[in-house]
């Protein structure tokens, strides 16, 4: 059996990102911050005083304190919650996944995200949404030139409200000069896109009228570490011509290195893995591996001290995750998001709960 052709993405017809319907509107999804959060029940109170407890601690010792969200997290309206903790100084880095990053953009564009997966799917229009295909691709394309990762080349096109493209002489003139320069493979890869999508040179400007809620660009501006960490294939921007895995893996592996740099200063400090199922606890055990080898190689002690709190809505698969990881034979063993966690050398803690209370929570409690 001869093997099928490859689809030719280049072909996919996309539409108006206004044109889509979409479930989640800015204004009904913003939690106030100061609001009365939802009341939590004794022992998830427990451990929301146990963590703004390690939290304060971690930071009088200048320690990382990092933030890994799921998308959910997005589409609850944490934006301001989370951004409060930035401002305080409380977090010290934020990671999300590629889904992440495409609702807080959207959200920033438009005041509104997600659509109808089932529905979308069967008409062929899931992901095939122009804008946001289209501005997620130039924004890390264009951060690339500055040696920029995912994350940061967001925050920057956001709160810049676009950004700026050389002509194609120039990005030809410096290839042909500097042939083995680090950013060879940025400059080609923005050349062709330049060249198959009719992206003009100069100042690509893109409003972003809801930049004041988007996290990515909260973080942009205050100077804290923000990293993206999508799958090839796994998010709406492969629903468009201009997707490229390339620009993708390299964006993402500058924020994979960065997210190694707050590992590094993870002593004594504190992880908060909420509402993510794969990502945190993926990217995480690999990049701790990768300090732990730096330092050994140094003759330096492993990562020790920290704190881990791991928050989601399941019930943890029935398992009382302060005795260990459960037995192969028992289904909570195949839960990524506590396995891993449980076997990362510090304290983990499963909590139970609503992702947004449990931050609220949190934020009032390290805010008294």
């Amino acid at each position: 059996m001869s093997p099928r052709e490859p689809l030719d993405l280049k072909r996919l017809k996309v539409l108006p990102l206004a044109q889509r319907e979409s479930l989640s509107r800015v204004e009904k999804i913003l939690v106030d911050p100061a609001a009365a959060p939802a009341p939590l029940a004794p022992a998830q109170a427990k451990l929301v005083a146990d963590c703004a407890a390690k939290i304060r601690a971690a930071r009088s010792r200048g320690a990382s304190v990092m933030l890994n969200y799921g998308a959910h997290l997005v589409k609850n309206g944490a934006h301001r919650i989370v951004n409060a903790l930035v401002a305080g100084g409380w977090v010290t880095h934020l990671a999300t996944n590629g889904a992440g990053v495409i609702h807080d953009w959207e959200l920033a564009f438009l005041g509104r995200t997600e659509e109808r997966v089932r529905q979308n799917v069967a008409t062929g229009t899931f992901g095939t949404w122009d804008e946001t295909g289209r501005n997620i691709h130039l924004a890390i394309l264009a951060g690339a030139l500055r040696n920029e990762g995912f994350g940061a080349s967001m925050g920057r096109f956001i709160v810049e409200n676009g950004t700026m493209l050389p002509t194609t002489a120039e990005l030809e003139k410096l290839l042909r000069d500097e042939p083995a320069n680090p950013l060879s493979p940025a400059r080609t890869e923005l050349l062709l896109a330049m060249k198959q999508h009719s992206l003009p040179a100069g100042r690509s400007k893109v409003k972003h009228p809801h930049s004041a809620t988007s996290m990515i660009a909260e973080a942009f501006r205050r100077g804290v570490p923000f990293t993206v960490h999508p799958g090839i294939g796994y998010d709406i921007i492969s629903c468009h011509p201009m997707f490229n895995g390339a620009a993708l893996g390299r964006a993402a592996g500058l924020d994979f290195a960065q997210f190694g740099g707050a590992v590094e200063g993870l002593d004594g400090g504190v992880v908060m893995s909420v509402g993510s199922a794969i990502m945190s606890p993926q990217v995480f055990e690999k990049s701790l591996s990768a300090v732990n080898n730096l330092r050994l190689q140094a003759g330096r002690p492993i990562v020790t001290g920290h704190s881990l709190y791991v928050v989601d809505i399941a019930d943890g698969g029935g398992w009382d995750w302060t005795h260990g990881e459960p037995p192969k034979d028992n289904p909570a063993y195949y839960l990524r998001f506590c396995k891993s966690f449980a076997r990362m050398g510090g304290a983990m803690n499963y909590v139970q709960a609503d992702n947004v209370a449990f931050l609220q929570h949190l934020l009032a409690a390290l805010t008294l």
